[in-house]
């Protein structure tokens, strides 16, 4: 016995490559390096903690860039399975990066109006970094559902991160609540899955029945058994939730309203992006087996998100539900998407693409909603947006362009990005999806433009110019760079080596 087991463990560390994930190592040392930053500085350079939280992660992203590229041969794994390498996970690893540099970018403009706890917040926002990047990188049932619940509950802790907020400690509740719900629906599809392909009567003739390429072959061979399909409906619909697709959306809204503006951009971009690589790899992994099963039903739920989340934000005034909703339907297009990157291989790197146009567009118009919030950044109406362009013409470009791209007008970003979608679709043979979700475009011009013309086309008031307040270089800089970045993606793709 003490052999065997010496042999086991032999067996399981002769893969562990630490320098594999030494990116997601180094965000974790830096995570504990600002609360230890935070117990030895002075009251007074408290300020240099999110200069760190932002450099540290541009060295990491540096790191990730030069060391260990975007674009890997084939499929590497290492801790016994356990990780998974791909050009995918790659290109998501930087995502994620700059994801979380843009955040701690907007939480230094929200926590400077709020009396708050600041080191919390950015330790919280890298954690959830390296947790998404290991998400991506999970070959195995057990990796995907800790460094899931890794995500999540990190999540909790920022959606109520503003205590003196009705609105945050509501949404704090309502997402944890849902958010246990859908892990509860996941880990009992995960369970379900374990239990039938341990059957003895089916049962796999070797290897775990939780490794994604050894229950691939399992399914393969009992594709038409009920509790193979209803367990892999449980673990999608599970993942569903944290992508905010029908039916499992109703948390949306409300959660993205009362969470910190810049929790609120984390949740709608590296989280819905998390989700949707997620669910890719099982679709096109373990779940390839079902894929004329799965299909059917991912059009369904598309086309029940691209309507459901334009015509309820047609009536919206609160930019943050609007935006909240608006994300909805984005999420319907990128499921459209990955149902057609089940017949059509390159449709994985069209979602891939519409995801890096839509980080670049909604943190432009996060970035905006940033700085015009005031204190309780949960009640952002339109009204608050009167005579931007006015009062703060840069900040009005700024979101002129975000918008633009979001609602896919060329020669912006956000065009390209559909038109990728579009054209896989059509390839795949999805005509009725593809129709919807030009009918959702076109809906969703309505309510984004309306945000424009309440900015550019307001009857003016009295002190539009004295409420001017210039923005500084640094604020300038970001904001002009996502400008400039979604408009070179729009005329030139290929800038992004993300599409072979």
């Amino acid at each position: 016995m003490n052999e065997l087991l010496a042999e086991f463990l032999r067996s399981f560390t002769a893969t562990n490559d630490w320098a594999a994930i030494m990116p997601e190592i180094l965000l974790a040392m830096l995570a504990l390096g600002l609360l230890g930053a935070e117990m030895v500085l002075p009251p007074a350079k408290q300020g240099l903690i999110a200069r760190l939280a932002i450099w540290g992660q541009v060295v990491v992203l540096v790191l990730v860039l030069c060391c260990t590229g975007i674009r890997t041969e084939g499929a590497t794994t290492f801790f016994s399975g356990m990780i998974e390498q791909t050009d995918v996970s790659q290109i998501m690893r930087g995502f994620f990066l700059v994801s979380s540099i843009l955040v701690c970018y907007l939480g230094k403009i929200y926590l400077s109006k709020q009396q708050l706890p600041r080191t919390e917040f950015f330790h919280l926002v890298i954690i959830i970094a390296a947790s998404m990047m290991l998400l991506v990188q999970s070959a195995n049932f057990v990796m995907l559902f800790v460094a899931l619940e890794a995500v999540t509950i990190a999540f909790y802790v920022l959606v109520a991160y503003c205590r003196t907020s009705s609105f945050s400690l509501e949404a704090g509740l309502k997402y944890l609540i849902l958010g246990a719900l859908s892990s509860s629906i996941l880990l009992f599809g995960i369970v379900l899955l374990y239990g039938i392909a341990g059957n003895p009567e089916m049962a796999l003739s070797s290897g775990n029945s939780l490794d994604f390429d050894q229950l691939s072959a399992f399914i393969v061979m009992h594709h038409d058994n009920l509790l193979v399909r209803v367990g892999a409906i449980l673990v999608v619909a599970g993942v569903c939730f944290k992508i905010g697709a029908v039916p499992f959306q109703i948390w949306v809204p409300d959660v993205y309203q009362g969470a910190p503006t810049p929790v609120t951009a984390y949740l709608a971009i590296a989280s819905k992006a998390a989700g949707f690589i997620v669910l890719l790899q099982l679709l096109r992994g373990p779940f390839i087996g079902l894929a004329s099963f799965m299909i059917p039903v991912l059009s369904f739920i598309a086309a029940a998100t691209i309507l459901f989340g334009n015509f309820t934000a047609v009536g919206q005034r609160n930019v943050k539900r609007l935006m909240g909703l608006s994300g909805i339907a984005h999420a319907g297009y990128l499921l459209v998407g990955v149902v057609a990157a089940l017949t059509i291989p390159w449709a994985q790197y069209a979602v891939i693409f519409y995801l890096v146009t839509y980080l670049l567009a909604s943190f432009a118009v996060f970035g905006v909603m940033a700085h015009v919030a005031g204190p309780d950044d949960a009640n952002q109406e339109l009204e608050h947006y009167e005579n931007l362009a006015r009062k703060r013409p840069f900040l009005s470009g700024v979101l002129t362009a975000g918008l633009g791209s979001l609602a896919g007008i060329p020669p912006l970003g956000g065009f390209i990005g559909k038109l990728f979608i579009f054209i896989a679709a059509y390839q795949a043979g999805l005509y009725g999806l593809l129709g919807i979700s030009v009918l959702g475009v076109v809906i969703s011009i309505y309510y984004y433009f309306g945000w424009v013309r309440v900015a550019y086309f307001s009857s003016p008031t009295e002190g539009d110019v004295e409420a001017a307040q210039p923005l500084c270089l640094c604020h300038r800089i970001v904001l002009g760079t996502l400008v400039v970045a979604t408009v070179l993606v729009g005329i030139f793709p290929g800038v992004l080596p993300i599409i072979p």
